[in-house]
């Protein structure tokens, strides 16, 4: 069996005629914007994750745009984000004329720094938007802390961790998304939770919130033709919303499939002292969205080329920081100001990680590495 990064197919096949039926039971209804699909999962997902309101929408990319302008963002203030994340996180930003401010991340975890966000903040700093990367949440706990003590705003970037929930303190457990002022996630295809096409969603507790969000994602309207709000058309459609309530049945073995993936990995890799395997925060469950290792003398491009040989794909998630990318080149920083995260650019692999993962093929992979490395 040909080894994937993602191995959609077999995921599909697995739930094929739950799947075709509900695609054709939309198109016999014709519903195919706003239909009751849209309807159904959006309640669907809300009870998922006991959130009073999801708002479904095209992507990933315009639930954290839409958030940001349903926050009532103006040009020239500051959101703080991490420099170590896929663009889209600071694509948005810079789309609304906002100001970028990257700090850096945490070693172990990936994550943004919570001691980095609080010496960012300045007069101008509106919102404070973690990226819940590869699968796992960020320090909600102190970020939200930190954002009660200057009054900002909290948007949480969860298109790599759906699913994952956060422990505070008290032994109390949210999912990630929910914490924040407003959550954002994406249902590309191969997500933990993907439809066959783009989709995503923007979650809040809050009333008036929501229903400014609803309304932007529709053209900023409330009432058809009548506009009280300048909008975008952001809709995730009734089939891809047919989808995604049929998987979203499936979401939380599928997570659990991942861990069960990421545990033979681990253990497979802590003893060896050129592998560093992903650190797991204790105040968070991790769904596996990536498995990234660091290495440690280890020559990634061969690795990369040697396991492709042997029909083991490889990725890079993220080869270049933020700050280092020519169209968010800043005057206020250089190489070298994001320590950790350009080590972590320099140095990080991701191996497959989905959901039909089967033990013989994770022994062929770690068996790979370890060849590898080790000769």
């Amino acid at each position: 069996m040909k080894i994937q990064m993602v191995d959609l197919k077999g995921q599909y096949l697995k739930i094929k005629t739950e799947i075709d039926k509900a695609i054709h039971e939309v198109i016999d209804s014709s519903a195919f914007i706003n239909g009751p699909a849209v309807k159904n999962f959006q309640s669907e997902l809300e009870n998922y994750l006991g959130a009073k309101h999801v708002i479904p929408c095209a992507n990933g990319t315009e639930a954290l745009q839409v958030a940001m302008m349903g926050l009532g963002l103006k040009p020239g203030d500051e959101v703080i984000s991490t420099s170590f994340t896929f663009v889209a996180t600071v694509e948005v930003v810079a789309l609304l004329k906002l100001t970028p401010v990257l700090v850096d991340v945490d070693w172990d975890t990936f994550n943004i720094s919570p001691e980095a966000i609080e010496k960012a903040i300045t007069p101008k700093t509106k919102a404070i938007v973690p990226v819940h990367l590869f699968g796992q949440c960020a320090d909600m706990e102190a970020i939200m802390q930190i954002a009660k003590k200057h009054n900002l705003y909290v948007i949480e970037d969860t298109c790599q961790a759906i699913g994952a929930e956060y422990i505070f303190k008290n032994g109390k457990h949210q999912k990630a998304g929910t914490i924040g002022n407003v959550g954002c996630t994406s249902f590309f295809p191969s997500k933990n939770l993907g439809c066959y096409g783009d989709g995503g969603a923007i979650f809040t507790n809050d009333d008036n919130l929501a229903k400014e969000i609803r309304s932007i994602v529709n053209h900023g309207m409330t009432v058809r033709y009548y506009h009280d709000t300048i909008g975008v058309n952001s809709r995730l459609d009734s089939i891809q919303a047919a989808i995604l309530s049929t998987k979203l049945k499936y979401l939380n073995n599928y997570n659990e499939s991942r861990k069960k993936a990421a545990d033979y990995y681990d253990k497979a890799f802590s003893n060896n002292p050129k592998l560093i395997i992903p650190g797991r925060f204790e105040n968070s469950t991790h769904v596996f969205h990536q498995y990234t290792l660091r290495l440690n003398g280890v020559d990634r491009s061969k690795l990369i080329e040697f396991l492709g040989e042997k029909g083991i794909p490889a990725m890079i998630y993220y080869p270049v920081a933020m700050h280092m990318q020519k169209a968010y080149i800043d005057p206020r920083y250089k190489e070298g100001d994001f320590p950790v995260t350009e080590k972590l650019c320099a140095s990080v692999v991701s191996l497959p990680m989905h959901s039909e993962l089967n033990e013989e093929q994770l022994k062929y992979i770690t068996d790979s590495v370890l060849e590898f490395v080790n000769k």
